[in-house]
This record gives structure tokens, sequence and C-alpha cells, in this order.
């Protein structure tokens, strides 16, 4: 299918003007079209998995100029690591959308809009192979993001809107200033101006420079994943933003990060990513994010606030997979982003089905739900069970993985994180303890079920977890090429120093 990832990116623009049109008061039309045009995103985006050739690099390119002037264009084009990236926004979009039915009662229109926007997006961030676009589309995010924190969080709204604008607008303005460096060193050796991707690979920026535009770009992303110490904008944005507003932002919007050091930081400055420096750097914060975020999960009263710092933890095991350095830890670290961004939508839709039952997220008010709202309690443990990456779930497969890569690094980054997993598995079991089990209380027992459309929006990623869970392999021959373009880039003759089969090449190297 030609332009289909056009296709794919514009449909959630189609639906907002097509939303622009139809009465605000007219709710019930705003919801259905809303949630149709969601869905129609979700279904254009499917045959991007069944078109997909996992021996190719990119794929379904699109090019096209846009300010040739300065060597700017429209081009678009995924590999593995996109592809699953785009599916999880497709479907996290929907579902997001889907959960906001009842949540939202005020301003109907003008949120529906909002949230078709940022996923077109989330959508170009992933797809674009132009440096300039990519930025246009990282910076297009903030805006509804923005709004639908300001406008339907929570009483510290408009606090936590504008610390999530600033802190992510002054890592934005350093990764422009990088991505400027890398653009004019680009040019003063080929006299050519271009933000391509594949051109600007080509830039061999001296040392120093190179040294100074790895931060620059560090800054950026991890304010995003984020990585401690940027992290505190986290915690308010989550806490105040509505329901579906944190379910987009864990699932989809912390990605960004780690995409971008995937797919920009370790392609184009591979030696000094390499650096040890630089390397004994990442895995440090990593770590600290790991415990950190564990610990602060430990000491939350907010139900809403605990998700939120382990998210903190989560992404500190895939930054730690992505600066191991070899094919284990850079697949388990993508593959671990798709399972957080499973458990942890369903953990925000878990504390967002009660909330709109009791308006508190107070943990103590809560205690012996499993007697009233059964089929809640077990989605509940299902997706702790996921997140705490127990098998046969999800998120066993990304952390085994991951921890697999870290040791052939260093034991000690592996002895950190097993026991950052021990203290998810605290944290979890403690939370859904105080609030599932032990003596009910009167102001819960007349709390209903969940109904037909909240059971709707668990199903999907109850069923994406247990596949990856028990049957992993599709995800990791997907992910196994770009892995080791990532890995050959940085570590040149990796997989003939370590006796592995290449799959850039096709062919044994040797056995191992």
């Amino acid at each position: 299918m030609d332009h289909i990832l056009s296709i794919v990116l514009f449909t959630p623009l189609v639906g907002l003007i097509v939303l622009l049109f139809i009465p605000g008061s007219n709710t019930r039309a705003v919801k259905l079209w809303a949630n149709a045009a969601s869905f129609i995103g979700f279904l254009v985006s499917l045959p991007l998995v069944f078109q997909f050739d996992r021996t190719k690099d990119f794929q379904f390119v699109e090019r096209a100029n846009w300010i040739p002037s300065i060597g700017a264009s429209y081009h678009l084009g995924i590999d593995g690591l996109s592809m699953l990236l785009v599916m999880l926004t497709t479907l996290l979009g929907f579902l997001s959308i889907l959960s906001s039915w009842t949540a939202i009662t005020e301003r109907l229109k003008e949120y529906y809009a909002f949230f078709l926007l940022l996923q077109v997006g989330m959508l170009g961030v992933f797809m674009a192979l132009d440096f300039l676009l990519f930025f246009v589309f990282w910076e297009t995010v903030l805006v509804p993001m923005y709004f639908i924190i300001a406008i339907w969080g929570g009483q510290r709204r408009l606090y936590s809107a504008i610390k999530f604008m600033i802190f992510t607008l002054i890592g934005s303005v350093l990764m422009l200033l990088g991505i400027l460096a890398l653009y004019f060193q680009y040019y003063s050796q080929y006299q050519v101006y271009s933000f391509d991707i594949f051109d600007l690979m080509k830039a061999n920026p001296p040392a120093a420079m190179a040294w100074w535009i790895f931060w620059a770009f560090f800054v950026g992303f991890a304010v995003k994943v984020p990585m401690f110490p940027f992290h505190t904008w986290l915690p308010d944005a989550h806490t105040e933003a509505p329901t579906a507003g944190s379910v987009i932002l864990a699932s989809v919007l912390l990605k960004m990060g780690t995409y971008g050091f995937l797919r920009f930081s370790l392609p184009l400055l591979p030696d000094t990513s390499k650096n040890p420096k630089v390397v004994t750097v990442m895995a440090v914060l990593s770590i600290i994010g790991i415990v950190y975020g564990a610990l602060a999960c430990l000491m939350q009263k907010d139900w809403k606030k605990l998700v939120a710092y382990s998210s903190v933890s989560h992404l500190g095991f895939c930054t730690l997979g992505i600066f191991a350095l070899n094919p284990e830890g850079i697949q388990g670290s993508i593959l671990q982003q798709i399972n957080h961004g499973i458990s942890t939508g369903m953990l925000f839709l878990i504390v967002g089905v009660v909330y709109e039952r009791r308006h508190t997220r107070e943990i103590k008010e809560y205690g012996g739900l499993i007697r009233v709202m059964p089929v809640f309690t077990i989605v509940f443990l299902i997706a702790a069970l996921s997140s705490m990456g127990m098998p046969p779930l999800n998120g066993f497969i990304g952390e085994i993985t991951i921890l697999q890569g870290a040791y052939q690094m260093s034991l000690n980054w592996a002895f950190w994180g097993v026991l950052g997993i021990a203290l998810g598995a605290a944290y979890l079991l403690w939370l859904f303890q105080r609030t599932m089990l032990g003596e009910i209380g009167e102001k819960n027992k007349l709390l209903k079920d969940l109904s037909w459309r909240e059971i709707a929006v668990f199903v999907p990623l109850i069923v994406w977890a247990f596949w990856i869970g028990l049957y992993p392999k599709p995800f990791f021959s997907v992910l196994e090429r770009p892995a080791a373009q990532i890995v050959e880039r940085v570590r040149p003759g990796y997989y003939a120093e370590h006796h592995l089969v290449n799959p850039l090449t096709s062919g044994v190297v040797a056995e191992r």
C-alpha cells in the first residue's frame, strides 16, 4: 500500500478536522466520533504488522521535499523498533479515548480534539527520518498534553502542567542546539545542508564537539524518559492529569525519550556513546532511578502517585539495557518499553476506575474490594503481576533479557537490577494487599464492578501481556535486526568478536 505511513499518521488529524464541525452541545456525537476516529486510526495501522518484513531495514519509506533550501524533507520510515512503538501508540490512543467515556464531562469537544492532535505528534516522532521533522513532531506533543493536564487535571493541574512544559522545553532547546551542531558539522564536511538521519550518520564531528552534542541530546531525551534527576515533573504530571492523560503519558510519551537514545544518540554519536565514562554515568543514573523509584513507591499514600513513581523505576531498566550496548540489552530494553506501556497503562486505568467511583486516591480509603469488585480484582492482579515481572506475563521476558545484557557488562549492574525487581514486587504486593484484601469499609460496600465498556478497555492489554509472556518469539524476531544495526554501529565487529549469528548478514560467523 502506497503512503501507508502518511495514512496512519494523518488519520487522527482527519478525525480532528471532522470533530471541529460537530456541535459541542451534541456530546454523544462528539464521543462517538472521537472513539470512532481513534479506532479507525488503530485499524489503518494493522497492515504495518502484516506487511512488515523482518529481514529488511526501514520500510514503507516516503520522501518528499519540505524545505529544500535548508535540507529538510518529509521523510518517513519504520523499522522493527518504531513499528512496535507505532502499534503501541495507536492501540493505547484508542483505549485512552475509550476510557474517557464517563470520566470527562466538561468541554468534551476540546478534550477529544487535543487527544487526536496528541496522537498525530506521537506517531510522527516514531516515523520521522528527518531530524527537523522529528523535532517538529516532538514539540507538537507538548501543546495538547499541556492543555489536557491544565484544563482537565486535578486541583494542582496548572502547577503540574507548567512544570511539565518548562522541564520539557528546556530539554528540547538543548536538543535543538545539538541537532544544529551536527547539521552544520555535516555541511562543513560535505558542503550540503541536510537534516536526514542517514546523511547525519556520515558526519564525523571532532571528539570534543561530539561529547557536547551527546550531552545536549541526553538532556532532551532524559527529561522525557524521565531519568534521575530529571524526573521530578513526572509524579506531579501523572497525579494531576486525567486518567487517559496519565495512561498515554506513561505508555507512549515516556518512550519518546528512550526511542531518542536508540534512534539518534547511539547511531549518530557511536564513539561517544561507548565511551566508558558515558556508559558509567548512564548506568549509574539508571540504577539510581531503578532503586530510588521503587523506594519512593513504598512511601506513597496516593495510589496514583505510587504508579507514577513506578515508571521512574521501570524506565531505569530500559535505559540500563540500552547502554549495555549488546543485543540482549537493547532488545530487552525495547521490549520492556512495550511491556511498560501495557502494564502501567493498565495500572493507571485501574486507578481511574476506582477514582470515578470514590473520588479519592488515598490508599487507606480502600480495602476488601475483592468482595464487591471481583472482576476488577482479577484485572488488577494481572496488571500487578505483569508490572512486577512474573511469568508467564510480559514483564518477565523484558526484565530477564535486560538482566542478561546487563550481566555481560557488569555483575553490579545485574545485582542492582535484581534488587529493583524485588522492590517492585514489594510495593505492588503491598498495594494489592491494602486495597483488595482485608476488611471492607462502609463507603466501599456499594461499589460497582467493571462495566462491559471498562472490560473492553482492559481485554486487549491483558491479551497482549500474555502473548508476550507466553510467546515472545515474534517480537524478538522483529527486534533482532534493528538491535543488531545499533550494536554494529556502536561496536563494529561485535558479532564476529563474540562468535554470534549476525542478522544483518544472515550468516553464521561462528558457533557459540
